[in-house]
């Protein structure tokens, strides 16, 4: 598709706004790359052993995944979880949404004030290099840059698939035998209903 703009949020020639946007959705498609595969990790390798709580003798088996584990998680935790990302918000130099100060930035004007001052970060560069990831090969570097894009907006897709199957469902994995309000099962056992397309009714 080469740049693909079908809404025209770029069509201005904003430059500042383009990376403050691009910043943006970087960081979103690494949390959801994150989210993703905090969804998948626990279904294929099983949860810690031990206690999450022992004050309240919570176990970690005991939390479920996905959306349900939100009300098993005690306040102390989310008050972690929560301290958590806002240490990474002031870890970024800068370059985010929170600067070193503590003064967020709702309009994206602390990233195009980095800018002006000289700021040469690319979108997305905070300051740390993975290890095994960062090169200084500039058509390597630019080859794994465009991957993790690519990467993190499939990544967004896939968690707001994961949250809807499993809003619906109770399951990150929509299995079909537990979507028994969809209104998508109305017609099923309608006559001509036949496999291997069931009630097929594309339009």
């Amino acid at each position: 598709v080469g740049f693909w703009d079908p809404v025209g949020l770029s069509k201005d020639g904003n430059v500042e706004t383009f990376k403050r946007r691009r910043a943006t959705e970087i960081k979103h498609g690494r949390i959801s790359m994150l989210a993703t595969m905090g969804y998948i990790t626990p279904e294929v390798t099983g949860k810690f052993p031990g206690y999450l709580s022992p004050s309240i003798e919570l176990k970690f088996s005991d939390v479920p995944n996905g959306l349900a584990a939100i009300s098993k998680v005690p306040a102390a935790g989310w008050a972690q979880i929560i301290a958590y990302a806002f240490f990474v918000e002031f870890s970024s130099n800068n370059f985010g949404w929170v600067d070193t100060g503590g003064n967020f930035d709702f309009s994206g004007k602390l990233v195009n004030a980095a800018n002006k001052q000289g700021d040469s970060r690319a979108p997305g560069d905070v300051g740390w290099k993975p290890p095994l990831l960062a090169t200084d090969d500039a058509e390597l570097k630019k080859k794994r840059l465009n991957a993790e894009i690519a990467n993190g907006r499939l990544a967004m897709m896939a968690i707001i698939g994961m949250f809807f199957q499993d809003g619906l469902t109770g399951s990150a994995w929509g299995d079909w035998a537990l979507y028994t309000d969809s209104p998508l099962r109305a017609f099923e056992n309608e006559l001509g209903v036949q496999a291997p397309v069931g009630f097929w009714d594309p339009v």
